[in-house]
């Protein structure tokens, strides 16, 4: 268990980008407490136990004491100055080992950016993006943005322009190594990927999803850890965006399941 306060801070000026607004100031002070428990065997090519945590992140409920019943004629720069949310974040993975070289592991997750006030609606900061490596546009990353991998697909195609305020994505890969030598481990898998995110809870269903499959490789290196390259394919069609789910190269960087 651990909790943590923060501050975030989040200046726009003559932003370009989908926001509602281009300038102003969102202020975020928050509180975050996780609890966990990992039994996992090993971290390289872990072949038994399972992996659980559960994060939850509040902001006060500034909307409470504003005195405040319409908000419909407020400008968003003040509508979020002070901004208000909750989110909940859960994480599981599995890894069940068939012989000391084969090994299955899955994973379940999702995420959720709640409101107290419908009339303020969801935070513009800190959304989901779903689909690609989970690592490119990190540069992007300026508002709060979580990244989160759908292999086969492109970066962030899977989830609304404005980001997503729930998501979830399940995996199971089949991996099998090639050597165990802790200095240069190596080892090829096939995966099995799906997930979706949604702009509301009203339209969440988690049987909804955007399926994906392909294979990989991972190799560590010394001084730099373990590095991937995998290769998916989307199942289904983005609309709007026929080109996202054409077979993807996807590159990581360290142990991300």
């Amino acid at each position: 268990f651990h909790s943590a306060l923060g501050f975030q801070q989040y200046k726009l000026e003559n932003s370009q980008s989908f926001f509602s607004f281009k300038d102003g100031t969102s202020n975020d002070f928050n509180l975050s407490a996780t609890i966990g428990r990992n039994s996992v065997d090993q971290p390289t090519f872990p072949r038994r136990g399972s992996y659980f945590s559960l994060n939850a992140k509040f902001t006060p409920p500034y909307s409470l004491f504003d005195d405040i019943d319409d908000y419909s004629n407020m400008e968003d720069q003040d509508k979020y100055k002070f901004m208000e949310y909750y989110k909940w974040s859960f994480k599981s993975k599995w890894y069940s080992a068939f012989t000391d070289k084969l090994v299955l592991a899955t994973r379940m997750e999702m995420g959720y950016l709640g409101m107290y006030d419908k009339g303020i609606g969801a935070a513009p900061f800190g959304r989901f993006y779903l689909g690609g490596d989970g690592m490119s546009g990190m540069g992007y990353q300026f508002d709060g943005r979580e990244l989160i991998s759908l292999r086969g697909y492109s970066n962030n195609s899977v989830s609304p322009q404005t980001g997503g305020t729930i998501y979830n994505r399940y995996t199971a890969e089949l991996r099998y190594a090639i050597s165990l030598n802790p200095a240069s481990t190596v080892y090829a898998l096939g995966f099995l990927e799906a997930g979706n995110a949604w702009d509301d809870f009203d339209y969440f269903n988690p049987f909804s999803v955007k399926r994906s499959a392909g294979v990989g490789v991972r190799i560590t290196i010394p001084m730099m850890g373990l590095m991937g390259l995998d290769y998916g394919w989307g199942l289904d069609e983005i609309p709007g965006n026929p080109d996202a789910n054409i077979g993807q190269f996807h590159f990581s960087i360290g142990q991300n399941f």
